[in-house]
This record gives structure tokens, C-alpha cells and sequence, in this order.
């Protein structure tokens, strides 16, 4: 054994401690640790003949990589929708690590860890009071949630020519209607060889919208004849947080033969609530759904999971197959994520998920959901109250979509966000929405406060002196 790998071994205890220690530190002072920084680091390290060990390669992490980490599990990091770890997901992360599954098979005999990728599927499904006709699994994020369902979804469509896509390629071209599609859906299309540009934009409703107009849907629709189509719907636009009429889509169901996938990767999510599950109203009738863990679930990236009916599971295996591995039997009886997923190699990336699903509940998750729609109407209303700004769009959830007052101060947005963000004590994200430039806060992380809407008020108003607005 490697005499720096034998050292590790026996101070494993020492080891662990240390970099509970610089983590802790790290989340201790997240408040005070910047939300960006422009400090560079070199990338020519030179690897070491014999190796530091471990202590030697945390005290160089701490000496060159620390100092370019930002605080975007902090309370103040409103940029790409990003949650931050709670205690619990951080137990979970840790020891996913620790035990080192391959989460594929529910064979006792190779490691049974895809039932708990299966508990957790179904502790999730309750926390979104979804039903047991769904099946799911756990992929990095969004776009690995996207591309599956929509693998799934392209087999389909194949299977209503009699074809076999998956093996013979694609000889017919998929009919794809969307109306506000996020970037990873997308980019799916283009992987999976549709094409990003081979859909049709259906108009959305009048006003200040993002939702499919259920009228144009209808009339795009028909004129496809009857060809079967699939429907890319949104649970949550990127920059307004809208939804897709889910009731009226079902309806459309009886009419019309198509694959409805949602998009829900944060607005999945209102579920939750109460005050907000209307939003997703009929949601349980889609064939397939992506949700994003790493977002209002607030795990450690990276975490996301799919849903697709279980009537759709022949689909998903033709998809999926590893055919070339006889020794893992026949895939309906012995069954195997690495059958109906795109990765053959999978960390038990449920855990996080389970220990923080387990450690805080329905009612714990409630409480982050309904306090971050809060805080947005907060720091909306605030806005409202400075001179400086306007709201782009109505806040429909938790994203808040604003811009600097006035057409004349257009081409200054983007320097002014860049600006704001340089001081290093909040982080927002430019968008352009309805032809006009913005920024745009998302409130998930469980961490954040008024307190820190105040703090975000008087960095937005010492920028706009700086900048003399």
C-alpha cells in the first residue's frame, strides 16, 4: 500500500475531523462569506510525485481553492434558483460518500440501496401528494430529468408508426408544442436528435404571461390532423415562475392522443403548500414530470428525480436497456435502475434527499416553501416602495423579475447588476424578459430572512448612488 494512502488510513479519525472543521467554518460565517469574487486562481498545479496526503491536500484546498468558493448555499445567493444544503441533506451527502453504493439493483446480493432510491421516490411522492402510478428515479438535475422523460417520450412517439426509435433511430419527425420551454428542455431536443429548433411556439395568454393560451394549443393541435404530438408543459417559467393550465391540458387528454411532460423543476413545488397547491391542479395526469432537488428541496447539488407513469415502464426499458449485460437478467423481473436511466454508474444520490424528507417532513418543507414566497412578496413590495425599479411581471410564487426604472435606463441593467453583484453581498442573475433587460431574484434557500431583504434593499440603493442613477 501506498505509504501516503497507509498514513491516511491510520489518522483517518484526525482526518475527518479537520474537514468537518473547515466546513463548518464555512457555513458558520456564511453571512459574511462573499456571493462572488473576481479573485483568480492558477490551474497549473503540478501533481506531486509522492502525494501530500490528506492534511497536506486540505491545507492546500484551504490556501488556494477556499478562497475562490462563494457563499451560494447562503441566504443572499438569489441567482439560478439555488437552495442551500440543510443540516440534514449534509448527514446524507456525507454518507453517501462514506458507504460508496452503486445505487442500480434492489438485489440484496449486490446491495440493496435502490429501495431506498425507491423509499425516498415515494416519501417525495407524498410530499407532493402525487399518486403510485408514477415511478421515479434520481438523476443529477433538470436537464438528465428532461432528457429521460423525453427519451421515454420519443419512444412513444415512434410506437404510434410501429417503430422501435430507440433501436432503428428516428424515422418519423416528432411533433413537439411548447410555449415558454426553460433552456434544459431544449437542449434536450438537440440531444436527443429532434432538434432544438423542431418545435412549434404556441402563443401564450395575453397580458403579462408565460402560460400556454389553451386556445392556440387547440388550434396548433388540429393542424396536425391527428398525429400524435408531444407537449411540453411548465410547472414554473424560469422568469415568472408561471403554470400551464394543468385541468384544461387533462381535458385535452380525452380528445387528442400526446405525451404531456412537466417541467416542474422548482414549481413542482407548490405542491407543498396549501396556499399554492391549486397551481398544479391536474398535474397527476401527465405521463411524465421533472422535479429539481438541489432547488426548493434545498440538498446538495447534485439531485434531481423523474416521474413517468408505470404504464410507460416497456417504454422506458426499450429506451434504456443495457442489453449488452446478460449477467443482469431479465429487466422486468430483476429489476435495475441502470435499465430505465441513462447512467450505468449512480451514486445513492436519494440519500440527502431521505434524511432531509425524514429529518424535517411535510410540515418542515411547508414552512420553506410558504416562507420563501413570502419573503419574494416582501422584497417585491420593497421595490415597489424605491423610485429605481419596476417588477417586470406579477410575482406568481418565488421568483421576482424587475428591472431598473425607465426605457432610458435599459443599456445600464446589465452594468448595474454586475456592480451589485462585485460588492459580494448578494448574487442575482440578468434575464430578458418581453424584450426588456432585468434581473432576477429566486427565493429558495431556507436559510434566508427579512433581515437579509434589508441588507439586499441597501446594497440595491448604494449601487444605484455608485453608479449615480
Amino acid at each position: 500500500m501506498n505509504s501516503k494512502l497507509r498514513e491516511d488510513l491510520k489518522d483517518f479519525d484526525r482526518i475527518l475531523n479537520e474537514t468537518k472543521n473547515q466546513g463548518i467554518e464555512f457555513l458558520n460565517n456564511l453571512e459574511n462569506h462573499p456571493t462572488s469574487t473576481r479573485q483568480s486562481m492558477q490551474t497549473d498545479g503540478e501533481l506531486n510525485e509522492y502525494g501530500l496526503g490528506s492534511l497536506g491536500a486540505l491545507a492546500e484546498f484551504k490556501e488556494r481553492l477556499a478562497p475562490v468558493m462563494v457563499a451560494s448555499p447562503g441566504p443572499r445567493y438569489l441567482g439560478f434558483v439555488t437552495g442551500g444544503s440543510t443540516p440534514a441533506s449534509i448527514v446524507g451527502d456525507w454518507l453517501a460518500s462514506v458507504y460508496d453504493q452503486n445505487a442500480q439493483s434492489i438485489k440484496a446480493q449486490g446491495g440493496a440501496t435502490a429501495l431506498i432510491e425507491m423509499e425516498t421516490i415515494n416519501l417525495l411522492l407524498q410530499l407532493l401528494d402525487l399518486p403510485q402510478s408514477f415511478m421515479g428515479g434520481f438523476v443529477t438535475g433538470a436537464t438528465m430529468s428532461n432528457f429521460t422523460s423525453l427519451g421515454v417520450a420519443r419512444q412513444w412517439f415512434g410506437k404510434q408508426f410501429g417503430k422501435d426509435f430507440a433501436k432503428n433511430g428516428i424515422s418519423e419527425t416528432i411533433n413537439i408544442l411548447t410555449a415558454t420551454p426553460h433552456s434544459s428542455s431544449v437542449k434536450c431536443l438537440s440531444m436527443l436528435g429532434i432538434g432544438s429548433q423542431n418545435y412549434v411556439t404556441v402563443k401564450t395568454i395575453e397580458g403579462n404571461r408565460e402560460a400556454i393560451d389553451m386556445y392556440d394549443l387547440e388550434q396548433n393541435i388540429k393542424k396536425l390532423n391527428g398525429q400524435p404530438f408531444v407537449l411540453i408543459s411548465s410547472a414554473g417559467t424560469v422568469n415568472t415562475a408561471d403554470f400551464d393550465d394543468f385541468v384544461a391540458i387533462s381535458k385535452l387528454r380525452e380528445k387528442y392522443n400526446f405525451w404531456w411532460h412537466i417541467d416542474g423543476a422548482f414549481g413542482g413545488f407548490a405542491a407543498v403548500s396549501d396556499k399554492y397547491k391549486h397551481l398544479v391542479e391536474g398535474w397527476e395526469d401527465a405521463d411524465s414530470i421533472t422535479i429539481d432537488c438541489h432547488k426548493w428541496l434545498n440538498v446538495p447539488y447534485e439531485s434531481a428525480f423523474y416521474l413517468i407513469k408505470k404504464d410507460h415502464i416497456n417504454l422506458q426499458i426499450e429506451t434504456f436497456q443495457n442489453s449488452n449485460a446478460p449477467y443482469l437478467g431479465n429487466p422486468l423481473e430483476n429489476f435495475n435502475y441502470l435499465n430505465v436511466l441513462p447512467e450505468n454508474s449512480r451514486r445513492l444520490r436519494a440519500l440527502p434527499a431521505w434524511f432531509s424528507l425524514k429529518a424535517y417532513g411535510k410540515e418542515g418543507y411547508r414552512d420553506i416553501i410558504e416562507k420563501s414566497i413570502a419573503l419574494a412578496l416582501h422584497f417585491g413590495n420593497a421595490l415597489i416602495e424605491e423610485e429605481n425599479f419596476e417588477l417586470l411581471a406579477p410575482i406568481n410564487l418565488n421568483n421576482v423579475c424587475f428591472t431598473l426604472k425607465g426605457n432610458h435606463n435599459q443599456e445600464k441593467v446589465n452594468e448595474f447588476l454586475v456592480c451589485l453583484n462585485d460588492k459580494g453581498k448578494v448574487f442575482m442573475t440578468p434575464t430578458v424578459y418581453q424584450n426588456r433587460k432585468g434581473i432576477r431574484a429566486s427565493f429558495v434557500n431556507w436559510r434566508t430572512t427579512e433581515d437579509d431583504i434589508k441588507i439586499i434593499i441597501e446594497e440595491l440603493k448604494e449601487t444605484i448612488l455608485d453608479m449615480e442613477i
